[in-house]
């Protein structure tokens, strides 16, 4: 089997977009879809590669192109999910398309989880408000490749049961065996929510961690890095131990315009995936 980083490819042309159809289009939480796209060639639809936290760049026609994390894992090809969020232009045209509509995807650009590094160790992700989107890619990668791993932890948190993100994904691994799944939400105003209530930090308290051995994931917004960074410190995670997916507004995927250069880093190219290390040495990037 090819190392991971070899599998990677990217058309020949990378301002060239392929054209992929909608194969379904799947109503999540309120203004976001999941679309699964299958290229229109047969021999790219088979032969993409791509890593966990990989990006590829989705244009409509006639609206525009935009950056999307890949939410579906390497291990299961023939078609990509991607997991959009209704913010603007180009989504608000990608809204109004229908299944068999066609797109255009270039990529998979950026740097992708180092799994070759992570192998052999505990894996954590975790996963506040939309952070789910980009991790769910190396969720699934490790556990259909779950002898690559030790123990597979899981933390997402959402405001209400309505707003967790691949909610019925979620829940079905909490009863399962070959990871801890630990789910929360801030309130619930059903009143049926049957797993833990409160803010995602409050999960640490229900799990024994071990920093020398485990690779932590990280995606959410602002407070979450703040608060879930600062309890990774507190138990002894060495700052290269901690991975987070970043995104900013990019415009061409491979370094050439410049629009999301942060100091001397090009997300698309140095990221989306960072050390927090990184986070340090460029405090713009959170």
């Amino acid at each position: 089997m090819p190392a991971l980083a070899e599998q990677a490819s990217a058309a020949a042309n990378p301002y060239l977009p392929q054209p992929a159809r909608i194969v379904r289009i799947y109503k999540m939480v309120p203004d976001n879809y999941l679309f699964t796209l299958r290229f229109v060639d047969p021999d790219l639809a088979a032969g993409f590669r791509h890593l966990p936290g990989q990006f590829v760049m989705l244009s409509v026609p006639g609206a525009g192109e935009i950056p999307i994390s890949i939410a579906s894992s390497p291990s299961r090809t023939g078609v990509l999910e991607l997991c959009v969020r209704r913010v603007g232009r180009v989504t608000d045209a990608l809204y109004r398309l229908q299944t068999n509509d066609l797109v255009g995807l270039r990529g998979p650009y950026g740097n992708g989880f180092p799994i070759q590094q992570m192998r052999g160790n505990d894996l954590l992700i975790v996963a506040g408000g939309l952070g789910m989107a980009p991790l769910r890619s190396l969720l699934w990668y490790a556990l259909d490749h779950r002898d690559w791993f030790a123990r597979v932890i899981l933390m997402c948190g959402a405001r209400t049961p309505r707003d967790m993100l691949f909610g019925e994904e979620m829940t079905s691994l909490v009863d399962r065996s070959d990871i801890v799944c630990l789910l929360t939400v801030d309130s619930d105003p059903s009143g049926a929510w049957p797993y833990y209530r409160g803010l995602l930090p409050a999960l640490f308290d229900h799990v024994t961690l071990d920093p020398a051995r485990t690779y932590a994931a990280v995606c959410g917004p602002p407070a979450v890095y703040r608060f879930i960074l600062r309890r990774l410190l507190e138990l002894g995670f060495s700052k290269d131990r901690i991975l987070m997916s970043l995104e900013r507004r990019m415009k061409c995927g491979i370094g050439k315009c410049g629009h999301c250069a942060v100091g001397y880093k090009y997300v698309c190219l140095d990221g989306p995936i960072f050390t927090h290390w990184d986070a340090i040495n460029l405090p713009e990037l959170i």
